[in-house]
């Protein structure tokens, strides 16, 4: 059973058994030929960097991404960031997931009540395919509790839907600022475009991909869904239709991010930058937060924005 958090943890902290989950590991050798391995440790308020020189062969024949650890050590720091200096790890398997992964900050049963209020909005046939969606028995727990990403941001149970909430209120606020935008194509295509992330990555896993995520991805398992369901439903009227699936295929962007069509339509360019605009303010905010120095400065550059990033007072 867990006893301290990373959030918690400071500098001459000793650990002994403490169970945390195996983010990342890297193997490396010294210049004198000795193993040792580099790795990221998880819990639900954070993550942290650890070393452990002289790795026992056993180790290595187990250590892999996703694993539940038991850790031994002390943390140090080490450039001005924590880091823990291991002399043991063992593979652990009695640990409860909702120690180790963290949620949103947000209540999934709010966010599922505004989920449900905001399709309302929708007129028709979009809102019964919003519905018929996202308000399935069986899909509606996977959506709810799935991360956006697997890190950057988001990436957090609830991260999903608190992305998709937050997209959408951006979405209904820019149907009324821009003119000849259609609001329920607009907010159906940030409500569905990344329906196909419960799909992607396994919770159970440290949020790894999927064999449906490596082989299929999000983008393409989303317009699968969507055109199922309107075929199933009859009511969403082909051009519609093809306009929607436009806003999933081109939500990414650029080819580049893994979008097989750039936008092409008013909607498609709103529902991009939206998207852009929401993973990357969040991806400031969740770096500010879990990485700032005395002065208020990050102390590690952000893997987003490739520098150093200055923390809002408030934060």
């Amino acid at each position: 059973m867990k006893s301290i958090f990373i959030e918690d943890l400071r500098p001459k902290i000793d650990l002994l058994n403490e169970p945390f989950l195996l983010q990342e590991v890297a193997e490396r050798t010294t210049k004198d030929g000795r193993p040792f391995i580099l790795f990221t440790l998880q819990d639900k308020t954070g993550t942290l960097s650890g070393v452990f020189w002289d790795v026992p062969a056993t180790v290595l024949e187990w250590a892999r991404p996703g694993q539940a650890v038991l850790v031994s050590g002390r943390v140090n720091l080490y450039k001005d960031a924590l880091q823990v200096n291991a002399t043991d790890l063992n593979p652990s398997f009695n640990d409860e997931l909702t120690d180790f992964l963290p949620f949103s900050a947000r209540p999934v049963d709010d966010m599922i009540q505004e989920l449900r209020q905001t399709i309302g909005r929708l007129a028709e046939p979009w809102q019964g395919l919003a519905r018929h969606l996202l308000l399935n028995e069986t899909f509606l727990p996977q959506f709810a509790y799935a991360p956006a990403a697997r890190n950057m941001h988001h990436a957090v149970l609830g991260g999903l839907l608190e992305h998709t909430l937050s997209m959408a209120a951006i979405a209904d606020y820019l149907a009324d600022h821009y003119p000849h935008v259609n609001r329920d194509l607009l907010l159906t295509g940030a409500l569905l475009h990344d329906m196909g992330k419960p799909l992607e990555y396994d919770v159970e896993n440290s949020f790894a991909f999927t064999e449906d995520g490596r082989l299929v991805g999000h983008i393409v398992r989303a317009i699968v869904m969507i055109e199922t369901a309107a075929a199933e439903l009859g009511t969403l009227p082909p051009d519609d239709l093809r306009q929607l699936v436009h806003l999933v295929a081109s939500h990414h962007g650029n080819l580049e991010w893994g979008s097989p069509v750039v936008p092409k339509t008013l909607e498609a360019v709103l529902l991009h930058q939206i998207d852009l605009l929401d993973s990357r303010v969040q991806g400031f905010l969740e770096h500010a937060a879990s990485d700032s120095d005395a002065n208020g400065w990050t102390v590690k550059p952000s893997p987003m924005f490739r520098t150093e990033l200055k923390r809002p007072s408030t934060l």
